[in-house]
């Protein structure tokens, strides 16, 4: 059976950074741009790459890495936007139960884990930058769920999000009677002295022959996602509450402390930073996951708006009070429900 619906598959499970995508849903932009979209929700997230590029889903989101591993792997597809920029990325642990300090030689003998196969190269590239070998540290596959794994005891560590992962781990914490400041990262972008931690800007991405065949469809998309990004940069609050409305599982101190803290790296332009591309496609052929005769998978054509400046080299966005913690009493401690509650069940 056909249809004429455009399908838009999430990197993950619905997350707060993707509420543009859902507000552009709610509030009908994609009907007045003209477009029906389905959104839809993968079980595996290392599959999004190949699902998009066979043609089965035409649009999705995905790390910048693992797009360009994704295009260097054959998979025709292609970057039209960002979402969501540069959050901080790296090895997250616990400091009171890990044995791991600031220090990244404390990382031997310890459990690290991470999403998929890019993950693994990463650990090992940076073990080898610090004169350690793959068999200095057990590395373990955990998929998206390195918060469950850490608090289960399964691994020491693990490579996650400072705007998700950690505030998983922070929120667990504080209801074991320890302090946020328990949890501790080792960003990636300074152990690599990469220089930015881009690597993981989430963008929005799509199959080559859909984009192709399909110009008008992606520019009205890709519209209706900057209306939405205008409306949630315009009313933070009330915009958390229309994806409440959608997905009640929001509706939990975690994730409005994920919103909370992913504000700041949203993208206002939507566009594919050129700067940023050019060091995740160096640091791409430093991990041997592209030549260099690659040829960067990405363009701003179908962004029809005026640009912003690129922001300067080592900004560190400020963080944004977004009034959505107030809506739930979160500073009066109330339930803890999301992802940390579900991945202790």
């Amino acid at each position: 059976m056909s249809t004429d619906k455009i399908t838009c598959l999430l990197n993950w499970h619905a997350t707060p950074y993707h509420l543009p995508l859902f507000l552009a849903d709610k509030l009908n932009y994609f009907t007045e741009e003209g477009i029906k979209v389905a959104i839809l929700e993968p079980n595996n997230p290392s599959d999004v790459t190949e699902i998009i590029g066979s043609g089965k889903v035409d649009l999705g989101c995905k790390a910048m890495i693992h797009t360009i591993a994704g295009k260097a792997r054959g998979f025709p597809i292609k970057a039209i936007g960002t979402l969501l920029d540069e959050p901080f990325t790296g090895v997250v642990y616990l400091e009171s139960q890990s044995g791991i300090t600031t220090d990244f030689q404390s990382l031997r003998g310890k459990r690290i884990g991470y999403v998929g196969e890019f993950g693994k190269i990463q650990l090992d590239e940076l073990t080898k930058h610090y004169g350690m070998v793959p068999a200095d540290y057990t590395a373990v596959r955990v998929g998206m769920n390195v918060t469950g794994a850490i608090i289960r005891g399964e691994i020491d560590a693990g490579i996650g999000l400072e705007n998700v992962q950690m505030v998983e781990l922070e929120e667990w914490s504080v209801l074991q009677g320890r302090s946020r400041d328990d949890v501790k990262m080792l960003r990636i972008d300074e152990l690599a002295d990469l220089g930015c931690c881009c690597f993981c800007s989430i963008l929005f991405i799509g199959n080559e022959t859909f984009i192709h065949n399909n110009p008008e469809k992606v520019a009205s998309f890709m519209k209706a996602i900057k209306r939405g990004a205008d409306y949630m940069f315009a009313n933070p609050a009330a915009a958390y509450e229309l994806f409440v409305e959608m997905k009640p599982h929001m509706d939990s101190v975690v994730n409005r402390k994920i919103y909370q803290r992913s504000f700041r790296y949203m993208s206002r332009d939507l566009k594919n930073v050129q700067r940023d591309w050019d060091k995740v496609t160096r640091y791409c052929k430093r991990l041997e996951i592209v030549n260099d005769s690659f040829v960067q998978n990405m363009t701003n054509e179908f962004l029809t708006w005026p640009m912003q400046p690129d922001t300067p080299a080592g900004f560190i966005h400020p963080t944004i009070d977004t009034g959505v913690l107030a809506k739930c009493g979160c500073e009066r401690g109330a339930d803890l429900r999301g992802p940390v509650a579900a991945v202790e069940a």
